[in-house]
């Protein structure tokens, strides 16, 4: 059966092992060796506070194109930079083969 993880700073998370995810407070090195721990592992979703996943930017795109897991960017408590939108939007683009929401006239 697979998990859900969600990754980034102890704020921003802990209210998800309410919802029963596996939450990974983490930073630095440690994120890094904790994020290929989960991809290599039964975890089909991961999600990963904004913050963290710029910082992992590198490590994430070695599984954009994997099946799983799916790693999706949420807020953290610092607020939402809008780039977990963004990475949710060029995924259903790519997916569907266009830009449903604007069309071709972005």
């Amino acid at each position: 059966m697979y998990k859900i993880g969600v990754m980034g700073d102890h704020d921003s998370i802990y209210g998800f092992a309410a919802l029963g995810f596996d939450t990974f407070p983490a930073e630095g090195d440690e994120a890094k060796r904790i994020l290929r721990e989960l991809a290599e592992s039964d975890y089909a979703v991961i999600y990963i506070t904004e913050k963290l996943a710029k910082e992992l930017s590198e490590q994430i795109d070695k599984y954009r194109d994997e099946l799983t897991p799916a790693i999706i960017q949420i807020p953290g408590v610092s607020g939402n930079t809008g780039e977990g939108v963004r990475d949710v939007h060029l995924s259903v683009e790519k997916a569907v083969g266009s830009d449903i929401l604007f069309g071709d006239n972005k």
